[in-house]
């Protein structure tokens, strides 16, 4: 499995986990637990972003990294 795969693998889990939590906030009642999803949720937002722009930067420096 290259580096390339692997980023991109893990950049789809923190994605599917950023959905969890907003899905988790919406399900619930709590004001408290849904203002902890919420906030956890935008720390997976902003951790998604910075992995692509890794995954970007990769592409851009690395010819091995670029996707055919």
């Amino acid at each position: 499995m290259t580096i390339a795969t692997k980023m991109q693998q893990t950049i789809a889990s923190a994605e599917s986990v950023c959905a969890s939590l907003k899905q988790f906030s919406l399900d619930t009642d709590d004001k408290q637990a849904k203002q902890m999803y919420n906030q956890l949720a935008q720390t997976m937002d902003n951790c998604v972003m910075t992995l692509k722009s890794r995954f970007n930067y990769m592409q851009q420096q690395e010819p091995q990294y670029r996707q055919s």
